[in-house]
């Protein structure tokens, strides 16, 4: 496995900090924010450094009961071929459900659930995971996520699940240690039992990030200070393997670029104490001698086991004869049906599906709705400008009865439009603004300036008006 040092998470706001920090050796840039024909300036400057970037997935939703979208795996691919990226990276979630599995309307998180421990999620998974890796270029790693619920009935515990799903597919891991305490706190996890079970050989490069404690609930949120306890755990899997490369995430509310070269510094001085008595990795269980080329050289196959070739001849074969074979449509639709019943309860108020502890989920809706929020003032920062210290209030309410389905843009003028078509806006010049903002961004860009056009826009305008 290529060394990859220590590394940050690359952000447009912490992007001139990062470009000068010493001893960063490599960035993760959000796949989904990346451009391939406009990459960000500083993302250009820092590969012609020599500096390793990584795209990091979080839309693809490979533990969802559909198979992975074919122009996502695609819009991967380029960002891969744009960056000269080594590998590329996704999770284990869904991100989505309903749709044609289960005859009813799409509904979309907005952020990252967890996949039930079951036979039939990881033979979902397995199965999705292998037609990715035939679709991408390089070599997949994928990583274990936060969550505030646990599903019932699951029949494996989280290493056991990693174990089967390296195994199966020769998928290397990304293992998140923050969401490994994430889990201890908020559903009783022990992170040194779930090292014991994982294939740590198999890892890939390894998160590490902050967040904080509310009512007894640890919310994973990329915006606070690395903890003692997350980087405990580091040191735990630092002992045991040395892994080829760290990676600080932050996403928001970042501090001076000195304490984030701080946190870094910690983080790399944890990983070097801890695995001072570690021999070199040996190969994977999984995965016999896996080589990930340099940034300028061509992906050479990984070399496997016979039962688990992932080579992409190995791949496109495994994926015809599961696309041939309808063995895995039944656990499909068992999963639709509990992701569909899981997902309306946390964004469309259906009742709780059974096993669910209900003030759990009430608290992942809270924040599924809040991180929608947030999200939505980034894409669109005119409407918390305009609506100032209303707006957070009136998007929680409004997204808690109605789901998003396509996406955060399409989400913001959905709301937009909520406000006005419900009179929800009584300051005429607020109403104006936001009447204005909606009808330039609802219609054809740029707007046309043809007599019927402009007739058009005005007559909207005085229906919503009204």
């Amino acid at each position: 496995m290529k060394h990859l040092g220590t590394g940050i998470g690359w952000r447009p706001e912490i992007a001139a900090a990062v470009e000068g920090m010493p001893g960063i050796d490599w960035v993760e840039a959000v796949a989904e924010n990346v451009c391939p024909g406009h990459l960000p300036e500083s993302l250009v400057r820092l590969r012609e450094r020599g500096v390793t970037v990584v795209p990091h997935g979080v839309s693809l939703g490979l533990g969802g009961a559909d198979r992975p979208d074919e122009g996502k795996l695609a819009d991967l691919a380029a960002a891969v071929e744009a960056l000269g990226s080594p590998l590329v990276t996704e999770h284990i979630a869904f991100v989505r459900a309903g749709g044609a599995l289960t005859a009813s309307p799409l509904l979309e998180a907005g952020h990252l659930l967890p996949v039930p421990r079951t036979r039939d999620a990881l033979d979902v998974l397995c199965e999705n995971i292998r037609i990715a890796q035939d679709a991408l270029p390089v070599p997949l790693a994928v990583e274990n996520i936060a969550a505030l619920i646990s599903w019932p009935g699951e029949e494996m515990t989280e290493g056991q699940f990693l174990y089967d799903l390296a195994d199966r597919t020769g998928v290397r891991l990304l293992i998140d240690v923050a969401n490994l305490h994430t889990n201890h706190v908020n559903r009783g996890e022990d992170p040194a039992k779930a090292l014991d079970e994982l294939p740590v050989e198999a890892i890939a490069y390894v998160h590490v990030a902050g967040g904080f404690e509310r009512d007894g609930v640890w919310h994973d949120s990329h915006a606070h200070a690395v903890p003692p306890a997350v980087l405990a755990i580091l040191a735990d899997l630092s002992s045991r393997v040395r892994p080829p490369g760290v990676l600080l995430e932050r996403d928001e509310n970042f501090p001076a670029p000195a304490e984030l070269e701080r946190e870094l510094t910690a983080i790399r001085e944890t990983v070097e104490k801890a695995s001072i008595a570690v021999l070199p990795a040996v190969s994977a269980p999984v995965a016999a001698d896996p080589v990930v080329p340099a940034v300028s050289e061509a992906p050479e196959p990984t070399e496997v086991p016979d039962e688990a070739a992932t080579s992409p001849a190995a791949g496109r074969a495994s994926g015809d004869a599961l696309k041939a074979s309808p063995a895995t449509d039944p656990a499909r639709q068992r999963l639709a049906l509990a992701q569909a019943a899981l997902l309306s309860a946390l964004v469309a108020g259906t009742p709780v599906p059974e096993g669910f502890d209900g003030t759990r989920l009430s608290v992942q809706a809270r924040a599924l709705a809040g991180k929608r929020a947030d999200v939505v003032a980034k894409v669109a920062p005119e409407l918390p400008e305009i609506l100032a210290e209303e707006y957070r209030k009136a998007f929680v309410t409004y997204a808690h009865s109605h789901p998003m389905t396509g996406g955060y843009r399409r989400d913001a003028l959905d709301f937009a439009e909520h406000l006005l078509l419900g009179g929800r806006l009584e300051d005429p010049d607020v109403r104006r603004r936001v009447s204005d903002w909606w009808l330039e961004r609802s219609g054809p860009a740029p707007l046309s300036q043809h007599p019927a056009a402009r007739l058009a826009r005005a007559t909207r305008r005085v229906l919503l008006r009204r």
